[in-house]
């Protein structure tokens, strides 16, 4: 159980860079904000998305023993 936890480390890097370049790029150029938000929130949902598939694979080793 504990390896499959890495996919939600992994995730959790992830969004947090997501949303750090997202501020940072906003904050060079404010009239990118629309453009940029729908990508970010995409972005998001991919990454989550691994995280998702990491709990499954955990609770289907936690099912097999």
């Amino acid at each position: 159980m504990g390896l499959a936890a890495l996919g939600f480390a992994g995730a959790g890097i992830g969004i947090g860079l997501i949303f750090s370049k997202m501020i940072e790029s906003v904050a060079r150029q404010p009239a990118a904000e629309g453009k940029l938000g729908k990508y970010v929130w995409i972005g998001f949902a991919l990454v989550e998305t691994t995280a998702l598939y990491g709990l499954v694979v955990a609770f289907i080793i936690m099912g097999s023993r």
